[in-house]
């Protein structure tokens, strides 16, 4: 299953030979495996022919701009990067599934103290397979609403899935934002948190990968825990303890995850449409 220019490629990087692939399942874009080398360490590996230019690169920028941040969350490293693939460290699941929960949640919030003096990051990135912008802002609701929200609009227009009277909407909705959203510093985020990117390890700590990184806002993350679900009451109760949200916290999430469900909408389309175009006419 591991096509043979990839193997050969990762040997004579690694100066290692392979001895067998096993395919590792959960993503939507990449193909991913295991790959059991003759040393006997095991790595991880995704790969992707087709990759958008600068895909994996700046995804290996972001594992390690979360790696260096004060958290003892555990990231993996990157161990070969190119326009096709990307080869990690490999991490054990706890197969015994003991849940660290309250201590993830605490961790993130650590994760959520790493400033920067704006909104965005010095680089675009990706999230899935569609480019995300995160072109700096002093202030968070100019960013959401011009660097997260503006661009999957037109392109949901553009390309048919959205009805064009939602871009009226959406600008009425642009003008409330900055008495929606809470005044914070901008946070060090995941920016693509869900149930399917993180994992309890066997060493008792808790992993996050695939990230969508910028600085934002930090409640980003903490709605869109809520929308696939995956996070139990343990993990809020961790947070909360470390570093309390703002109250109407629940009256925000679904705004804050208009952006998760318009990239949906974007990439499969279906429901996802109407969930945005309902979310923008709530909040216009």
């Amino acid at each position: 299953m591991l096509p043979e220019a990839l193997k050969s490629s990762i040997q004579e990087q690694l100066g290692l030979g392979i001895r067998k692939a096993i395919p590792v399942h959960g993503g939507d874009i990449n193909r991913a495996a295991r790959i059991e080398l003759e040393s006997g360490k095991s790595v991880f590996v995704k790969w992707n022919a087709s990759a958008p230019d600068q895909m994996f690169a700046t995804e290996a920028k972001g594992l390690q701009l979360l790696g260096s941040a004060d958290t003892e969350l555990v990231i993996p490293s990157v161990i070969l990067q190119s326009d096709s693939f990307l080869v990690l460290e490999w991490l054990s699941e706890d197969e015994a599934k003991n849940d660290t929960s309250f201590e993830f949640g605490r961790h993130l919030a650590r994760l959520h103290r790493n400033s920067s003096d704006s909104f965005g990051l010095d680089h675009d990135n990706f999230i899935g397979r569609l480019r995300q912008r995160n072109n700096r802002h002093s202030n968070w609701p100019d960013f959401f609403a011009i660097e997260r929200i503006e661009p999957q609009v037109k392109m949901g227009i553009e390309s048919g899935k959205l009805t064009r009277s939602v871009l009226r909407n959406a600008e009425h909705m642009y003008r409330r934002l900055g008495s929606v959203f809470p005044n914070e510093q901008p946070a060090l985020l995941h920016g693509d948190l869900w149930s399917g990117n993180y994992m309890f390890t066997q060493a008792g700590k808790t992993s996050i990968y695939d990230p969508a990184v910028y600085f934002g806002h930090r409640e980003m993350d903490l709605a869109m825990t809520r929308l696939f679900s995956g996070f139990s009451a343990n993990f809020y109760e961790g947070y909360q303890a470390e570093y309390p949200l703002e109250e109407g916290f629940e009256l925000r999430k679904d705004l804050y995850n208009l952006y998760p469900i318009l990239v949906h909408a974007n990439l499969f389309g279906g429901s996802y449409c109407r969930q945005a175009e309902n979310i923008i006419n709530r909040y216009a």
